[in-house]
């Protein structure tokens, strides 16, 4: 369990924690010249050993000593945002203060509701005066989470209180189910790293949530690679430790990690197990002392851990349109300058642009949101379903709403879970491989429906052609629905399975034919007279090289009438032994296999662009025939027009598979 205090500037935070625990937390020179509180301080209270067997406490209570001056407010944040239980310090002889109201503002904003009100210095005054103290300050505390907070009377000096607040806080220590749950991954709010001889960079912070041992790989967020660190020791509760885990301060030392490399602000996790990101979507409370909406674009200092940024507000929805009022509550997004490691969860706390005070402070729900369609009636729907009380009903609702399916890595990253984490899944489409992705059935049937209603739309329109390749077809029918799902629907189709658990397997839906797709039906059996005219124009198509044959040459040579030859090319264009550039222009498909080549490799050497100027040259063909082609090559998926130049699409498969599509 960590202990945080809080309080006006002088109340006594620092002497009270020496009184608790013995330990000064006042190490810096200047620190002690000047009497106050500069940076984070800790110290450890061993908990009686007699009481751990029985209730199962923690075996140390460790305290954070945050400075009370109104400039390292931002110092205090960092300290305050790990902390389990507050203690709210207020001076008998100075009374509420400044520094109160902000220090409870923090507090009330990062959701901590285990805490207690201690008047200090009750030494230098009467009783009377210490009744009246305590009442201003719950009359402050007053619709706050911490209004049925128990108070002491406290002077530090002379030991008054001590022992009956020291009582409270073993009372009081236990680990947080929450943060101790072995579903979730290691992580860490840097606060401090510095280098050991002997030992190396060691960096050091509250834990938040898993467990970390001796030997474990973890990396550091953000940061400008995703290198690993095997875990050299531990310190856990300031006592040397194979394991340490959530509620406790830990020094962590790393192998091979550079001091300079790592700051306060950033996070230590568990590989694989975080991200970072310059835009969270939040749900969002104004401070109810605040005297003025919070407007959208207002410029704000970001606390998030034991990081602080600048950045903006984006409100989302919210009663008041653009801005949320005092004690209002909104979905919000932050636009932040550069990015931070976060987690669904975790609080953050906003000050005005010039750090002068507390406005508002919220819950993450997104810790990767989007820039585009962030207020679409979608994305407000998925929101609402980020603020279920557990990761699997978050997932389930996610699932409910998300036409489009969730990445389940992703979802279980912004959940802080471990790669060992199984969701149970029913009534979904799941994916394989490494990009794990889930979609609802309701949702999975809709997007089958489309890509077959797409293809019987394409075999209408061009039925001289065979079908469309996977990226096309992707594009035409379920632009936004991601490859591994459109995949995995595309194999259900050809396999015939049904969507559902238990549905028997029925006909292929879908044929493919080299790499591509088309509509069984489609699938023309040629007739011995198609055969036949086949084999008769084989050597003319063959023999003609990259200037094609036209139908009615065809027809001519072959001494056939040009209606039934221009018929046989149309099925044998269907079965894809053909390609007709252009109407009764005609290549055999191994022409059409070296021309698309050609365009990939003059495309390679011109990022992936290729005029006609440029066919034209390697063909020795005419601009005329060269723009046929690539025109062509457009129609049909493998490039795309881009002013004068046809970009090339690296997600088609068209003629990569032999001669034949």
């Amino acid at each position: 369990m960590i202990v945080g205090t809080a309080g006006h500037i002088d109340h006594g935070k620092t002497t009270l924690v020496r009184a608790l625990t013995g330990v000064d937390t006042d190490r810096l020179p200047e620190e002690k010249a000047r009497g106050i509180s500069i940076e984070l301080g800790y110290a450890y209270l061993p908990v009686p050993t007699q009481e751990a067997p029985a209730s199962g406490v923690p075996d140390r209570i460790g305290f954070i000593d945050v400075p009370g001056h109104e400039r390292l407010v931002h110092t205090m944040l960092a300290g305050a945002t790990g902390i389990d239980v507050a203690l709210l310090l207020v001076a008998a002889d100075d009374g509420v203060m400044p520094q109160t109201r902000e220090h409870l503002a923090v507090l009330s904003l990062l959701g901590i509701s285990r805490g207690a009100i201690v008047i200090t210095k009750t030494d230098r005054v009467d009783a009377e005066r210490v009744a009246a103290v305590a009442a201003d300050v719950r009359a402050l505390l007053h619709g706050t989470a911490l209004h049925d907070a128990p108070c002491f009377a406290t002077a530090a000096t002379t030991g008054d209180g001590i022992d009956a607040l020291r009582a409270w806080l073993f009372e009081k220590a236990r680990p947080v189910a929450a943060r101790d749950s072995a579903e979730h991954g290691f992580r860490l709010a840097v606060d401090r790293a510095f280098t050991l001889a002997g030992v190396g960079t060691v960096v050091t912070g509250t834990a938040h949530a898993g467990r970390v041992r001796v030997d474990d790989m973890v990396q550091v967020i953000p940061a400008a690679s995703a290198r690993a660190f095997r875990v050299r020791s531990l310190h856990a509760q300031n006592t040397a430790t194979d394991e340490g885990s959530a509620g406790q301060r830990c020094a962590v030392a790393l192998v091979g990690a550079v001091k300079d490399d790592i700051a306060r602000g950033q996070w230590l996790v568990a590989t694989g197990s975080g991200s970072s990101s310059a835009r969270i979507d939040v749900l969002l409370d104004v401070w109810q002392g605040e005297t003025t909406a919070l407007r959208s674009g207002t410029p704000v200092h970001v606390h998030l851990g034991a990081a602080t940024v600048m950045g903006s507000v984006a409100v989302l929805a919210a009663d008041g349109g653009d801005t949320i009022a005092p004690g209002g509550r909104a979905l919000a997004q932050l636009v932040l300058r550069q990015p931070i490691g976060a987690w669904h969860g975790d609080r953050v706390v906003l000050r005005d642009a010039s750090a002068s005070r507390t406005i508002a402070g919220g819950r993450v729900l997104a810790p990767v949101a989007p820039a585009r369609y962030r207020r679409t009636p979608q994305r407000l729907a998925e929101l609402d379903a980020l603020q279920r009380d557990t990761p699997a009903a978050r997932l389930q609702a996610l699932l409910d709403v998300c036409e489009h399916g969730v990445e389940l890595d992703a979802f279980r990253r912004a959940e802080g879970l471990t790669a060992a984490w199984q969701p149970q899944l029913d009534n979904a489409l799941v994916t394989s491989g490494a990009a794990q992705y889930a979609l609802a059935s309701p949702f999975a049937q809709h997007a089958e429906q489309s890509i077959l209603g797409t293809l019987a739309e394409y075999h209408a329109a061009r039925p001289d052609e065979l079908g469309l390749d996977r990226g096309r077809l992707r594009r035409m029918a379920t632009p936004r629905l991601p490859q591994p799902l459109f995949d995995a629907l595309v194999e259900r189709c050809l396999r015939g399975h049904g969507l559902a658990a238990g549905v028997a397997a029925d006909a292929p839906r879908l044929a493919q034919r080299g790499a591509c797709l088309h509509l069984p039906e489609h699938a023309v059996r040629l007739s011995d007279v198609d055969q036949r005219i086949a084999q008769q124009i084989a050597v003319p198509l063959s023999s003609a090289g990259f200037e094609g044959v036209w139908v009615r040459d065809l027809a001519r040579d072959a001494g056939i009438a040009e209606s039934i030859m221009r018929t046989s090319i149309a099925r044998l264009a269907q079965v894809g032994d053909v390609h007709q550039v252009v109407r009764d222009l005609v290549y055999p498909a191994a022409t059409m296999q070296v021309l698309a080549t050609m365009v990939r490799q003059l495309a390679n050497k011109e990022d992936a662009e290729i005029t006609a100027a440029q066919l034209r040259d390697a063909t020795k063909l005419g601009r005329k025939r060269a723009i046929q082609i690539l025109e062509y090559f457009d129609r049909i998926g493998l490039c795309r027009r881009v002013g004068d130049s046809h970009k090339v699409r690296a997600d088609c498969a068209l003629f990569t598979e032999g001669p034949a599509l």
